[in-house]
């Protein structure tokens, strides 16, 4: 980074984000609508000014991290992940296993954010538990997470859009052309910035309806889907069967091993059931943040967890024949939904899911926006002066909006291969979520004793400690082939990075305001 651009972002970092005598006793005048300053209170004891607009309800919380989860999807766009590995097995029991580590780590997760309720999330816990490093590298991580799954969402919207609307449109195939696919992902990319810059609270409702779309869609598709199925049999929800090669319409290389392909058809839950952090990063727009945050974090998981087994078990159970689905490869669920369900219906379902998937795309840019502000306002990020900035007009974090989405859509340009890239942001996303835990998990009742008010208890320390295990295990799975390319991309990040701390990030970057686990402001290091 260049040196002049170095000390501007530090010097505007410190000289905004810190509250004035005058702003900790006056809340800096932004109150909630009950009038309670308690949020802008916390916000300050932990060194930050309330700069966001400040509007979100526990559900609007609720409802940003369902919509950034959103069944229809992840669990739409990427169910061949699923049935082209083991077939129903994949839905009836990898569903349920994947999602109960998903709400294990939510858990864990949300005892952190209720404990320290800001933007940075994952980034600011790591900092205040483990230290600054270990802070600047959940960061990046996160980030590049967060970046990447904006991108496998709006790939897979497009996808299915134009795999789904394109026939009856009369589009051609050139459509899933890669010059074609960037062209629409840059489109729906820059309209989710667009809508985000312009207000918190436009978004806010966009996500709150999000939320009640994607329970009603999802229902109504499960029901249709059983209502018209041929034949249900059960037992399809257990039964294990090779579809691993050309069976499966090459989605997962050919192999003998059923413990390998469960073990790949993972992905598609840990996939669809993750960015349950969202909550986390909007904290400082969240009224009650200590309590709603938390709550909005885990009701997420549990709702998407439930409401996603009952979908695509109704897909599998409706499917007049699994074995043609999973031939189909990546088009396996638009030819159960095809061929079970009446053309007007499935038309009027097919158009709610793409909206949900739309809306998906939406809040992504929220969270994602949020952390890069948050991470900016400590100057972490190179010419942070900019990318911190808030629109006055607007109260949003401008620059980062726009800033994560266009290298979101870099991203699609350099890989745009779909299970690539949600293989990549599977990997990254949990690698920033086992860090802060492992951290949580030494600090805790040592350095760390001072808890919110969302307190597991003694639960907390072994639910950490299968986090941590669990998140290594689905790093690894995210490394295997046909998705080996994540290796050198995770690999050459982490490289890049540990270059980069202890070459000059370790002497420049401040870290946030130094905040003791148990909760006090000290003086910050500048080591």
């Amino acid at each position: 980074m260049p040196r002049n651009c170095a000390n501007s972002c530090q010097n505007s970092n410190q000289s905004s984000r810190e509250p004035t005598e005058m702003q900790l006793a006056q809340g800096d005048g932004k109150r909630d609508e009950d009038g309670d300053d308690d949020d802008v209170r916390t916000l300050h004891a932990m060194g930050y000014a309330q700069e966001l607009s400040r509007r979100m309800s526990a559900f609007s919380s609720l409802a940003l991290s369902l919509s950034i989860i959103c069944i229809l999807s992840g669990g739409v766009t990427s169910f061949h992940l699923g049935l082209s590995a083991v077939g129903g097995a994949s839905i009836g029991l990898g569903w349920p296993l994947a999602c109960l580590f998903s709400l294990i780590v939510a858990a864990t997760m949300a005892q952190l954010a209720s404990a320290f309720p800001t933007a940075g999330g994952l980034y600011h816990w790591a900092s205040l538990l483990g230290g600054r490093g270990w802070g600047w590298a959940t960061a990046w991580f996160n980030l590049a997470g967060l970046v990447t799954v904006l991108a496998a969402i709006n790939v897979g919207t497009y996808r299915f859009a134009v795999g789904a609307l394109g026939p009856r449109l009369g589009l051609s195939a050139w459509w899933l052309e890669p010059a074609a696919q960037a062209l629409g992902v840059a489109l729906l990319t820059a309209s989710h910035a667009a809508i985000n810059h312009m207000g918190i609270r436009a978004t806010t409702r966009l996500t709150d309806f999000s939320g009640f779309l994607i329970v009603g869609v999802s229902a109504a598709l499960a029901i249709a889907l059983l209502a018209f199925a041929p034949s249900l049999d059960p037992t399809r929800l257990v039964t294990f069967t090779n579809y691993s090669g050309p069976a499966g319409g090459n989605v997962w290389p050919a192999s003998g091993s059923l413990t390998l392909l469960f073990a790949l058809g993972l992905l598609l839950p840990s996939y669809t059931v993750t960015g349950f952090d969202a909550p986390a990063h909007a904290s400082e727009e969240t009224r009650s943040a200590a309590h709603a945050v938390p709550r909005g974090i885990v009701s997420s998981v549990v709702i998407s967890g439930l409401a996603g087994w009952g979908l695509l078990s109704a897909v599998v159970l409706a499917a007049p024949d699994l074995g043609e689905a999973a031939a189909q490869g990546e088009g396996a669920f638009l030819s159960i939904v095809d061929r079970v369900i009446p053309g007007p219906i499935a038309v009027l379902l097919t158009v709610g899911i793409v909206v949900a998937q739309y809306l998906c795309g939406l809040a992504t840019v929220t969270s994602a926006s949020r952390m890069a502000f948050a991470f900016a306002r400590d100057g972490g990020l190179p010419c942070s002066s900019a990318v911190r900035r808030v629109s006055q007009a607007h109260q949003t974090p401008a620059v980062a909006i726009w800033t994560v989405s266009i290298a979101s859509v870099l991203f699609t340009v350099w890989t745009p291969i779909y299970s690539t890239i949600t293989a990549v942001c599977v990997i990254f996303l949990y690698l920033s979520y086992v860090v802060p835990t492992a951290l949580g998990l030494v600090a805790y009742g040592r350095s760390w004793t001072t808890m919110g008010p969302w307190n597991i208890g003694p639960w907390y320390r072994p639910l950490a400690a299968l986090s941590v295990v669990g998140c290594l295990v689905l790093i690894a799975i995210g490394m295997q082939p046909p998705n080996d390319r994540s290796v050198w991309v995770v690999g050459s990040s982490a490289l890049v990075l540990a270059l980069a701390w202890f070459g000059s990030e370790r002497k420049r970057f401040p870290g946030p305001p130094r905040i003791d686990a148990a909760g006090s402001l000290a003086a910050r290091e500048h080591d």
